[in-house]
Formats: structure tokens, C-alpha cells, sequence
């Protein structure tokens, strides 16, 4: 990839249009265009400029290609994005996984990891009904049997499923794919209640491991098996029961709790399985529109999961002498500075190393 090439990928991350950048960078626009199609390379003092414009390093934009990336037809769990903003989420995670693929590179381990990806994936159902089953059979496999997931990520992690976290649009939510026919990849937006985001990496799975037929729409499969994988359907009539009129919503609360799981999905797992009456889920689902609790619901929230393996590899790279530190901030994909302070906050001031 040339300076060019990454310059405007760094550009559509940002969501600046060249003349943005070029006034952000005290450059024209012309000569954006230029660098950007290779016909002129900026000097040493410009890159300088435009990587502080664009919010990255240098080495960022000198970076050879190792990895070219390309997404194949990512399954988008949003509201709706527009173009700018499928084109910053594209960017960025093509970015990510670059980086991502880097790291596990210094350890030799991608070919350790394809081996703990269930076989016979993704599985055809023709009927709604059918993705039951296939939850069912995932968490078999995984050895989970109903027990609740205690962290998703880290489970989605071990099994050779790479997940990541980006700042996005807030008409994002996830996105899946699979690189290179073989790995699959699940991104998620950084900021998101710990429940939705539980639900919307489960989507994302759902649309890896699952295969609808052409009637079939694939977002109602998807959040079929999300519901399923999360919450078995025994689980679900054991902790509900069999058939109710109402549903408690402090109930639901609790079970949110023990199973990261929303409320309101919950309730659509409810009316899914013919526990509830289809008035008794619009009754709660108006209440939740008058309270304006759609996107944040009420009490005490669950926290975001973290996807952690990249950042536990970087580390141990570091630790062990096989990069430098200049090297670890490329591949954080953050000045390490920046990179202690947020860990800081997250973990309560536990003291960084890399830091001193």
C-alpha cells in the first residue's frame, strides 16, 4: 500500500473530505488529491502535518502492506448507516485487523487459532425455527451447556473468533465477516450498555454461523440465534415459565443481570417463544418508548465487555523484548501515553509498566 493509498484511508477514517484535510493540514486540496493517486509525495514536514491532522502516526502512513485486506460483503447490524459513515466503519476496521493480524504474526499463532473454529459452520436452516437448534448445537460444541456466558468476548476470543472494539458513528453497532475465507471477525462500537453489546457480538455471530434460505431475512435470523445462543429456549420457560399473561420488569431486571441480557430482549425472546401474548409485549415495549428507555434502560447498567487477547499479545511482545516501544504504540494504535491513561481509568489506577 503507498503513502497515497494510506493517506486516504487515514482520510475516510476520519470522515474529512480532501479540502477538510487540507485545511486541517495547511495544505490544498490539490495537493491532497495528488498524494493521494501517487503522482507527488509529500516531504517529510507534510506527513508530519497530515498525520496530526488525521489523528495518527507516521509510521501509520509508512506502514507497508503485509495484510491487504479486503472486506467481503461485512453483515452490519446499524441504524442505517450512510456512506460516509459505512466508510469510516469499513476503514477502521480495516485498519484494526491489519494491526490485529501484525501482532498474532510476532507470535507465529494464526494457524494455532483456525483449529478451534467449529467445523460444518455456517449451517442452512430454511425455517425461523430451525436456528433454535443451531444455538443449541454451537453451545454443545463450545461445552457451554445452559449456563449463562459470563464474558462473551472472551469466549468468542478463545474459540479463534477475532473481536474488536472501534469508535464509530452511533448509528453503528457490529459488523461480522469472514477474512480470507477463513477467519471470522466480529466488530463491535466502543461506548455501548454491556448488555446491547452482548447482543449485538451474539447478531454478529448468528450471521457467521448461521446460513438462511432466500426467504429467510437474514437480520431476523440473526436476531433469532442471538436471543437463542444467549438464553436457551429451556432456560428461558425454566425462568419464566411455560405461558405468562405480564412480565415484571424488575423480574426482567434481575435476569438481565444473570444473563446479560436486555430487558427488551428478553421480552422478545418471550413473545418468540409463546411464553407472552403478543399485547402483553407491545404493552412493555409502548412503556419503553413513553420512558424513553429504548437505547439506555433503566437501573443500574451492565459494563461493556473488552475485547482483550490483541492488547494481552502487544503486551507480552513488549514485555519480552520482541518490539519497542515506539513499535507497541504503533500496534495499540495509540501513543502509550494515551494507552496507560485510558487503562488506568478502566482498571482502577492499577499501575501500567509500559508507563514508567
Amino acid at each position: 500500500m503507498t503513502i497515497g493509498e494510506r493517506l486516504k484511508m487515514a482520510r475516510t477514517m476520519n470522515g474529512f473530505s480532501q479540502r477538510e484535510l487540507a485545511s486541517r493540514a495547511g495544505v490544498t486540496a490539490t495537493a491532497i488529491s495528488k498524494y493521494e493517486r501517487g503522482a507527488m509525495v509529500p516531504s517529510s514536514g507534510v506527513l508530519l502535518k497530515l498525520s496530526s491532522a488525521l489523528g495518527v502516526r507516521v509510521e501509520y502512513l509508512m506502514r507497508p502492506d503485509t495484510y491487504p485486506i479486503h472486506l467481503t460483503v461485512p453483515a452490519f447490524r446499524s441504524a442505517h448507516m450512510n456512506e460516509k459513515e459505512e466508510g469510516i466503519v469499513k476503514e477502521k476496521t480495516r485498519e484494526w485487523l491489519e494491526r490485529y493480524l501484525e501482532v498474532e504474526d510476532l507470535f507465529d499463532l494464526e494457524q494455532q487459532d483456525r483449529s478451534s473454529i467449529p467445523l460444518g459452520y455456517p449451517i442452512r436452516v430454511s425455517d425461523i425455527r430451525e436456528v433454535e437448534q443451531v444455538a443449541v448445537k454451537l453451545r454443545q460444541e463450545w461445552g457451554l451447556g445452559n449456563h449463562p456466558i459470563e464474558s462473551l468476548t472472551d469466549l468468542l476470543e478463545e474459540k479463534g473468533i477475532k473481536v474488536g472494539a472501534i469508535s464509530a458513528p452511533a448509528s453503528f453497532d457490529a459488523l461480522a465477516f469472514w477474512y480470507d475465507d477463513t477467519t471470522p471477525v466480529i466488530i463491535i462500537r466502543e461506548g455501548v450498555p454491556g448488555d446491547r453489546q452482548r447482543f449485538s457480538i451474539a447478531h454478529e455471530l448468528g450471521h457467521l454461523m448461521v446460513e438462511p434460505s432466500q426467504d429467510l431475512d437474514k437480520e431476523r435470523v440473526a436476531h433469532r440465534f442471538a436471543g437463542a445462543f444467549l438464553v436457551p429456549e429451556e432456560v428461558a420457560r425454566a425462568e419464566l415459565g411455560a405461558s405468562r399473561q405480564r412480565l415484571d420488569l424488575f423480574e426482567l431486571h434481575l435476569l438481565k443481570h444473570q444473563y446479560g441480557m436486555s430487558i427488551q430482549a428478553w421480552v422478545h425472546r418471550a413473545k418468540d417463544l409463546g411464553i407472552i401474548p403478543e399485547r402483553e409485549y407491545h404493552r412493555i415495549f409502548d412503556h419503553f418508548d413513553t420512558m424513553g428507555w429504548r437505547s439506555c434502560e433503566p437501573g443500574d447498567q451492565i459494563p461493556p465487555e473488552e475485547p482483550r487477547r490483541m492488547k494481552r499479545l502487544i503486551m507480552r511482545a513488549y514485555a519480552e523484548d520482541v518490539i519497542s516501544a515506539s513499535r507497541a504504540s504503533e500496534l495499540l494504535g495509540k501513543s502509550i501515553p494515551d494507552f496507560c491513561q485510558t487503562e488506568e481509568e478502566r482498571h482502577g489506577g492499577f499501575p501500567i509498566e509500559m508507563c514508567d
